[in-house]
């Protein structure tokens, strides 16, 4: 029998997902993946562009290139999710599955900000990142404020490393004893689970001049004034603004009732819903690991296996662990890595730090192109 399983939401969840399903199941599995974008594009190539590195286009993983046979894409709008009949409807029609996965993300309201949208910049979307490419350039100095607006947000440490990567653009152009650099955080320190890693970016910040204001958080942006307003009313003033926008679930999948205070609660196993035969993945759950790629992978790995498993007969595979990498750059071409384990001590998190190294350097060059191979079926030098 024939497995079918219809995938919201074509990020780190939803490829991964879909390509280990296609691989290990082959003609026994029928996958339909719909994102309403055409093309993939891994968080940390945004500061790429930003910075005039990378083009946006450069970035890209087009996915018509899926190359995975049993893997059926679909670049549609979800318009609606049934959660009770395991479907979902788009501008052209109506999908099921046997299962259904909601791996669609968190979305950015950047109304939720006062004056974010006229007065300031965001670089968490490709559009941004790409808007602020030409801004950078011809930014000749000033008072430039990183600034966290809610609670939580995508990939933790990449706040910390807009700001460093700021501040270098800022002294290669000569224009940095005329400028500042603050990064407003709500955390205490920079990436809380990892002391180490806190402490090599605090020294980096100590190092180059960098203000960290944290425990705060960015709730508007006076434009007249030209200042940031934060959640104590301290104001800071800024020639530019370079915004962490408020996450928050897609409103289709608050609409679909599978939400509970914002986002999808999930077993922290397995990723399954109070639906039956229902999952989520990543960004768009309340799980309890950060909104980072990394973490939406081993999950969507996890589920796949255990989907694998159900659908052989075969007892079902240990659940998701918690457990995830990531890389940051901590100024001058180095980069670090942590290594985090949010469940085995609960409300704890467990943190790894490794220092800058070549091979800290040569994983990070390596993880896309591994992905890309794995997750479009193509070779990894492409």
């Amino acid at each position: 029998m024939t497995l079918n399983v219809l995938v919201l939401g074509a990020g780190f969840g939803g490829l991964e997902l879909s390509s280990r399903l296609a691989t290990e199941l082959g003609d026994q599995v029928e996958v339909t993946l719909i994102d309403r974008s055409d093309a993939f594009v891994f968080g940390y190539a945004k500061l790429d562009v930003m910075f005039g590195k990378r083009t946006a286009d450069e970035v890209r993983m087009p996915y018509r290139e899926i190359a995975h046979p049993a893997v059926r894409f679909r670049q549609e709008t979800i318009v609606a999710i049934d959660p009770a009949t395991r479907s979902a409807t788009t501008e052209k029609g109506t999908y099921s599955g046997d299962v259904l996965v909601v791996a669609l993300g968190a979305g950015y309201d950047m109304a939720a900000t006062p004056g974010l949208a006229d007065a300031g910049h965001e670089f968490y979307s490709v559009e941004g990142a790409a808007g602020l490419r030409d801004v950078l350039a011809g930014f000749r100095g000033g008072r430039v404020v990183v600034g966290i607006c809610g609670p939580s947000f995508k990939c933790p440490p990449a706040p910390s490393e807009a700001s460093i990567l700021v501040e270098e653009m800022l002294r290669e152009r000569g224009v940095r004893e005329q400028s500042s650099v603050t990064l407003v955080s709500p955390f205490g320190v920079p990436v809380p689970p990892s002391p180490e890693l806190s402490a090599a970016i605090l020294a980096r910040f100590a190092e180059r001049g960098i203000e960290f204001r944290n425990g705060r958080r960015v709730t508007a942006l006076d434009g007249a004034a030209r200042e940031v307003v934060l959640d104590d009313e301290t104001r800071i003033g800024y020639d530019l603004f370079l915004g962490i926008p408020v996450h928050r679930a897609p409103e289709v999948v608050v609409a679909s009732g599978l939400t509970e205070n914002g986002w999808i609660p999930v077993e922290k196993g397995t990723g399954a819903t109070r639906f039956p035969d229902v999952y989520a993945l990543g960004d768009v759950t309340s799980v309890g690991t950060p909104k980072a790629g990394v973490f939406a992978e081993r999950a969507a790995r996890v589920l796949a296996d255990t989907l694998i498993a159900r659908h052989r007969g075969q007892a079902d595979p240990a659940g998701y662990d918690g457990t995830g990498a990531c890389w940051i750059e901590i100024g001058s071409a180095n980069v670090a890595r942590v290594d985090v384990d949010f469940f085995s001590v609960p409300g704890k998190p467990i943190g790894v730090f490794t220092p800058p190294s070549a091979e800290t350097f040569a994983a990070k060059e390596s993880f896309g192109p591994e992905r890309r191979a794995r997750w479009f079926g193509t070779p990894a030098g492409r």
